[in-house]
């Protein structure tokens, strides 16, 4: 299923393109023009990308204003907007290095770790008593121990919660043991009733990325009839891309991004930072089955994001075949897992808005410079 070419070594390093542009978002129609006939194919099957000119006339009074916060007003007066959009997941971004610019209500760390401590005591704090248990009962990881979710999204629908009350609080042991607890609760889920079998893996890290309760935990479902409309899609889209081309779309997908410097091995999972994210520098994982090495690369992400770049709020997604039997074909299909940077939860401006929700991702973040950060964070791992 996946290009199995160095993928048993520790880490193979991403391709170097025999060209001279610096590798940054706004150089991406010249990096891909300069990739080989094969990766330049490769490319135009799965991306569309065009650049635009954005300008503007700013009035004097306005002047030492943008100047303060975006260096210089020329800078303003014409902008550069790369837009890349993938023909075979329909994901676009929109990208403007001046985004991450733009003036916003920033506090410090300091505040939301007195806002986590302040939480302490809630029912998480104490989940035998304060949180209910599925039918089946719990799962008891060595870090961890699943509940029922109160308000379900479907039929089954548990939680893990930490027994580290500070969501940000993470070691390569704990992020398996949560990993390892959710999938358990997904067989306890399937055995218990075999008709769902489509399991989802979600991790919202604080209210910014949409978290009830601050304390630690992820959630699981596992869905009936056919798996989640966005986790379909993609399967199906995946399928038509195999049927059109031969190849697998996942392996396509990563050396694309690895002929890019985007993308590389590391063990026996592809890592890519996506040319179409869905926010802030997302992440992609691809491995052929939920094993240990996934879990390490997912806690390499996070630690980078955390230690690197200052993340105090994230998702992350694990999207897979289903547990069980089904009448669709998953054949070529992995397990892949999507991290994405949600933003600072003490700033009340929203990072997604009516362009996320119905028409592009639009992205303040480069992701050459992220893809950069965890290239070195993975040769550490």
């Amino acid at each position: 299923m996946l290009n199995s070419t160095g993928l048993e070594k520790r880490r193979e390093p991403p391709a170097q393109p025999a060209h001279e542009v610096a590798p940054r978002i706004l150089n991406l129609p010249e990096m891909v023009a300069a990739l080989s006939d094969e990766d330049q194919e490769r490319f135009d099957r799965i991306f569309s990308v065009s650049e635009v000119s954005g300008a503007l006339a700013a009035p004097e009074a306005m002047h030492d204003w943008i100047r303060g916060y975006f260096g210089s007003v020329e800078a303003v007066a014409n902008q550069q907007i790369i837009k890349v959009t993938n023909r075979v997941s329909w994901e676009g971004a929109l990208y403007n290095e001046l985004r991450a610019r733009r003036p916003l209500e920033v506090r410090g760390t300091a505040d939301l770790d007195r806002v986590i401590a302040e939480t302490r005591n809630d029912p998480f704090c104490h989940p035998l008593d304060g949180t209910p248990a599925d039918t089946f009962g719990r799962v008891q990881g060595k870090h961890s121990i699943t509940a029922s979710n109160v308000a379900k999204y479907d039929g089954s629908h548990g939680i893990v919660i930490f027994d580290e009350h500070h969501p940000l609080a993470l070691t390569r042991e704990r992020v398996r043991d949560y990993i390892d607890t959710a999938w358990k609760w997904g067989q306890k889920a399937h055995a218990a009733d075999p008709s769902a079998s489509y399991f989802f893996f979600m991790w919202n890290c604080v209210w910014k990325a949409a978290a009830s309760l601050v304390h630690g935990h992820t959630q699981m479902t596992l869905t009936r009839d056919m798996h989640y409309s966005k986790v379909e899609f993609l399967r199906r889209q995946a399928a038509a891309y195999c049927a059109q081309y031969a190849a697998n779309y996942f392996d396509d997908l990563h050396a694309v991004h690895r002929a890019l410097q985007l993308g590389f091995a590391w063990r026996n999972v592809s890592v890519a930072v996506s040319l179409t994210p869905v926010k802030e520098r997302e992440t992609l994982l691809i491995a052929s089955s939920l094993n240990d090495n996934l879990k390490d690369a997912i806690f390499t992400v996070l630690d980078t994001f955390v230690k690197q770049f200052g993340v105090t709020s994230f998702n992350v997604a694990i999207q897979m075949p289903p547990i069980g039997p089904a009448a669709e074909d998953w054949s070529g299909f992995p397990v892949l897992a999507r991290i994405v940077d949600r933003g600072d939860p003490m700033n009340r401006t929203g990072d997604i808005g009516a362009m996320e929700l119905y028409a592009a991702s639009v992205i303040g973040t480069d992701p050459f410079f992220v893809a950069e950060a965890l290239d070195a964070a993975f040769q550490e791992a």
